[in-house]
């Protein structure tokens, strides 16, 4: 789908989960610069709850071999090709509606990080197995206590592209109550 007059429209229905990276390396300064970006997500009270996680080069290993161990599964080798690897986490207030808030904002970061990734070229994969509750795995990637994973963020140049695959209408999910 492609509308030129509303550019946002179209990177929104264009962005696609990117699951094959090319190995071209991401710059630092890229990654940050977007995340600066995604800094604008809305949160409640300005609070900015999230807490980002980086490895890349070497470090990659550390978390490829951390989500092999943890899942039972994988090629700590074929993960650790992928360029870059960003971890979300926020910090599990003991209010409910905070800790909600905070997890709600932690997702609206991370979906302006993919939108202003793929409007610079940059492909990424929002990855939350079953891995990011284990212990052994939170304490082993730098996830402290008190803190929740949100998600794992594969990033880097998209190697191919998916297609787009259908949505339900949202008149099909949509309930309008008029009293008028």
């Amino acid at each position: 789908m492609t509308n030129r007059a509303y550019p946002l429209a179209e990177l929104i229905q264009s962005r696609r989960s990117i699951k094959q990276f090319n190995t071209d390396p991401v710059s630092v300064e890229l990654l940050t610069e977007l995340l600066n970006i995604a800094a604008w997500a809305p949160n409640h009270g300005l609070r900015e709850p999230w807490r980002i996680i980086l490895f890349t080069g070497e470090g990659k290993r550390v978390l490829a071999n951390a989500i092999v161990e943890a899942s039972k599964k994988g090629d700590p080798e074929a993960l650790a090709l992928i360029p870059a690897f960003l971890l979300i986490a926020v910090k599990q207030d003991p209010r409910q509606k905070e800790r909600e808030e905070d997890y709600a904002a932690a997702c609206t970061f991370i979906q302006n990080f993919q939108l202003a990734s793929w409007e610079r070229g940059l492909g990424a994969a929002w990855k939350t197995g079953a891995y990011i509750f284990n212990p052994q795995f939170l304490d082993t990637v730098g996830v402290n206590a008190g803190e929740k994973l949100v998600g794992v963020l594969q990033v880097g140049y998209p190697l191919t592209t998916p297609e787009a695959r259908s949505r339900t209408t949202i008149e099909q999910k949509l309930t309008i109550i008029d009293q008028g």
